[in-house]
């Protein structure tokens, strides 16, 4: 692999990484919605449809109406992705002139352009900044079920329960005895010593 085709791919990963960082900054989606409505409700009033030898024109008494509509659709686009404080007064601005398309520019570019910028006014009004995680270090961990990290104290009485007999070390070089009644199928101290003694004896 040459020097040139690692760099071209270093170039692009890191433009595509400083787009993503451009586009979380802001409400990119409702910016790109608002610019798509406002083509089908500037162009279809000035377009012409050809039926083999039969045109047919679209446009209507407001064809200048629909043209402003449309530009002011494409600036309150960009506004949203290049000035994202005023971005509620772009997305209300955006639904206004989308319920005034219905009216205007044939039924808001025939319902395209109407529902664009209608999703594109809702997302940008929307749209609230992310806060960074502020990583405090005195803050204690919590376990997922929202009971607090154990500090080496006393177990939770509704805990697993825990064995409460001595270490292997503990019974290392004296006899033990057990606090409570022997459990069943467990031979005691004495039981074991006369035992001994009778394999002696016979």
């Amino acid at each position: 692999m040459s020097a040139e085709s690692t760099g071209l791919r270093a170039r692009i990963r890191y433009g595509r990484l400083m787009f993503r960082h451009w586009r979380w900054q802001r409400p990119f989606w409702a910016g790109l919605l608002t610019l798509l409505a406002g083509l089908p409700i500037a162009y279809f009033p000035y377009a012409n449809l050809t039926l083999g030898q039969l045109t047919v024109r679209m446009a209507t008494t407001a064809g200048s109406g629909s043209l402003i509509i449309g530009v002011l659709l494409f600036v309150l686009g960009l506004t949203m992705w290049f000035q994202a404080a005023v971005r509620v007064f772009a997305g209300v601005a955006s639904i206004l002139l989308a319920l005034v398309s219905l009216v205007i520019s044939n039924f808001g570019g025939f319902l395209a352009g109407f529902l664009l910028a209608l999703f594109g006014g809702a997302l940008a009004i929307a749209w609230e900044p992310g806060t960074p995680a502020a990583d405090d270090p005195g803050d204690k961990a919590e376990l997922p079920g929202g009971a607090p990290e154990s500090d080496g104290g006393e177990l939770d009485p509704a805990g697993p329960a825990v064995s409460t007999l001595p270490a292997a070390s503990a019974l290392d070089g004296e006899p033990y005895e057990w606090a409570d009644p022997v459990p069943a199928g467990v031979r005691s101290d004495e039981e074991t010593i006369e035992e001994n003694g009778r394999h002696r004896a016979g």
